[in-house]
């Protein structure tokens, strides 16, 4: 059972796949109840559990195998999908797409890390 979000009855598609707009069904994070979120294919992309942060927003879309668990936060238009696993603290925002592999963060406390601007709406963080 879902502990975090719903389908709402929006739905929408794209390449062959229907989408589902979520909304939040608990406070959570910066998540507060009722909020709208952004578009999964189906409930296993999102990590449901209530003690992690976990979320999809904006116009950003999750499909195939693809999850996002942990306090990882896809959103702007970025598109995860296939097998790719985004998890951590990390973020994917902008105009991204990632297909496959893993996607985590984590950041020691010495290290900088910068912000570099790929476009006008998408960026990679990068460590010195």
């Amino acid at each position: 059972m879902n502990k975090k979000f719903k389908f709402t009855e929006e739905t929408m598609e794209k390449y062959g796949i229907t989408f589902h707009r979520i909304e939040a069904i608990v406070d959570f994070g910066s998540v507060k109840k009722g909020e709208k979120g952004g578009w999964i294919e189906k409930e296993t992309n999102l990590d449901a559990q209530v003690s992690g942060d976990a979320q999809v927003s904006g116009d950003a879309w999750v499909s195939g195998n693809a999850q996002v668990s942990g306090d990882a936060w896809v959103s702007g238009d970025a598109w995860v999908s296939g097998n790719a696993q985004v998890s951590g603290d990390a973020r994917v925002y902008g105009k991204i797409k990632c297909e496959t592999g893993s996607y985590f963060a984590y950041k020691r406390k010495e290290w900088k890390v910068e912000e570099i601007d790929l476009d006008d709406e998408s960026v990679v963080l990068w460590r010195k």
